[in-house]
């Protein structure tokens, strides 16, 4: 007979007291799950809550989380229209005079001053004359929507787009601003909107994170880690960075330690936190560590597979643009295809970014001081083709069916130059994100900005009302969705916002 060794839930029913422990909690369970079955109390708590006659409350709701389980799955408010998210965050403010905000009266005017310039100091100083998009717009699609030709393949999707002209901020520096467009406050210390989503919902994955940030190849955005932290919010909700070309590291095996030695560690180190989290009872850090821990072994082999793009069909890596000459193209162009696949594989919210600020101003980066076309005609190709295709593959596989994509920047640009310079300075009051995919009017614009594109006049939007409508398309009441902490009760949206309910199909 030959010798095994004892599985981790032998050991512990070897142990008398545990044994002891366990059946009577098991019994203890039993008959309170009996009693509150016979007085109707097993309802679905997030169902009743919107059922009931205080569904209108404005009473928190915060998730019930398992300590030892922070990941699974858990029940949306209401019925959502998606059930994951995926965000595109292109840093460094991209113009939208250049892009997707169609002005005929900024054409007209090209080269003359704007109206009231003359005090107008904004971020970097003064500003020099109006001046009209360096790249022509054309009407696009079956709808006719103008977009400029700085993104021609994007363009071709417009009809598949819910462009929303009228947002605004509430900063015009950089990292203030992505603080609020990530976290809905422009100071630091706040959770990201991938956190809250990760709190609230946990993952249809049981063996990869509920949030995935990929940074660009080129590196991070000017606030870093800020847009994935979970400051505030149990650590177990911060979103997990990796990108295609730099996965999660230490996750192989090594080669000299088996398959059994190794998963024989792993039940005799289960074991041993088991036993310090008795001694540390209600510890959220060290169980967030454990379940983190535990979240990795798995993801030895998941995050290995879901990086791994050999498996994809050449039309594919063709489309996206993986082998682009342009190494910053190809490797954007590979995170746009892990995107696609952790979104397939039930990752809940994927925050995909465009840009980076170690290269400094407009280099890396949208952030079009000094000269724009230069710049632009660098950063419009990288971003262009790999994000098209990844629209195109979410559609084709019917994905886009329940998956929403939001394409933002922390701010718009100035529709004069700068004086002295060929580029355009920051603009807060007025720029465009869009919409695509569950629960969004397609093709759709609302809101607009002034004849030049200055700032916004009609159905003037926030960066809270993009958040609630984000929260609200995946079956989350922003008003209602809380976490307490220092005394308040903490939300992504704060004190404001409201749904967009006119982008709502």
């Amino acid at each position: 007979m030959t010798n095994r060794p004892i599985s981790l839930s032998g050991l512990q029913l070897l142990d008398r007291r545990r044994f002891l422990s366990d059946s009577t909690q098991g019994l203890s369970g039993l008959a309170l799950t009996s009693l509150f079955a016979s007085q109707g109390l097993l309802t679905d708590r997030v169902s009743a809550a919107e059922t009931s006659p205080l569904s209108n409350s404005n009473s928190p709701i915060r998730p019930l989380i398992k300590p030892e389980t922070p990941y699974a799955a858990r029940q949306p408010h209401f019925a959502p229209r998606a059930n994951r998210v995926l965000l595109i965050f292109c840093s460094g403010a991209v113009s939208h005079i250049d892009t997707f905000d169609y002005k005929p009266e900024l054409i007209k005017r090209h080269d003359t001053p704007m109206p009231g310039s003359e005090k107008l100091i904004t971020f970097q100083g003064e500003n020099g004359n109006l001046i009209k998009p360096i790249w022509p717009f054309r009407p696009r699609g079956e709808s006719g929507k103008m977009v400029s030709d700085l993104l021609p393949n994007l363009a071709e999707l417009a009809d598949e787009m819910c462009f929303i002209h009228s947002m605004t901020a509430k900063s015009n520096t950089h990292g203030p601003a992505e603080n609020q467009m990530s976290t809905g406050f422009i100071l630091d210390g706040f959770p990201g909107i991938g956190c809250w989503v990760s709190y609230a919902l946990g993952c249809e994955s049981s063996d990869l994170p509920a949030f995935v940030a990929i940074p660009d190849p080129r590196g991070v955005p000017q606030i870093g880690p800020s847009h994935w932290n979970s400051k505030f919010l149990p650590a177990s909700f911060q979103g997990t960075p990796f990108t295609a070309d730099k996965p999660l590291p230490n996750l192989r095996r090594p080669p000299e330690i088996s398959e059994a030695t190794d998963r024989s560690t792993r039940d005799f180190l289960k074991r041993l936190n088991a036993k310090h989290l008795e001694q540390h009872p209600g510890d959220s850090e060290l169980l967030a560590r454990i379940a983190s821990y535990e979240l990795a072994a798995k993801m030895q082999l998941s995050a290995a597979a879901v990086a791994d793009l050999s498996s994809e069909s050449i039309d594919t890596h063709k489309s996206y643009g993986t082998q682009d000459e342009n190494k910053n193209k190809a490797g954007f162009a590979r995170n746009c295809l892990l995107a696609r696949r952790l979104l397939e594989r039930g990752v809940r919210f994927v925050q995909l970014f465009n840009g980076s600020y170690a290269m400094g101003e407009g280099v890396g980066n949208w952030d079009g001081h000094k000269t724009l076309k230069e710049q632009y005609s660098v950063h419009g190709p990288i971003l262009d083709q790999p994000c098209a295709a990844l629209l195109r593959d979410l559609k084709q596989r019917g994905l886009l069916e329940d998956t929403l994509v939001a394409w933002v920047t922390e701010f718009g640009r100035m529709p004069t130059f700068q004086k002295g310079a060929n580029g355009r300075d920051h603009n807060p009051k007025g720029f465009t994100v869009w919409l695509s995919g569950a629960g969004v009017k397609a093709p759709f614009s609302y809101g607009a900005t002034d004849e030049f594109g200055h700032h916004a006049i009609q159905n003037v939007a926030t960066i809270y009302d993009l958040h609630a409508t984000i929260l609200h398309l995946i079956g989350l009441n922003h008003e209602r969705l809380s976490f307490y902490h220092n005394g308040i009760e903490r939300r992504l949206t704060d004190v404001h916002g409201h749904v967009l309910r006119d982008v709502l199909t």
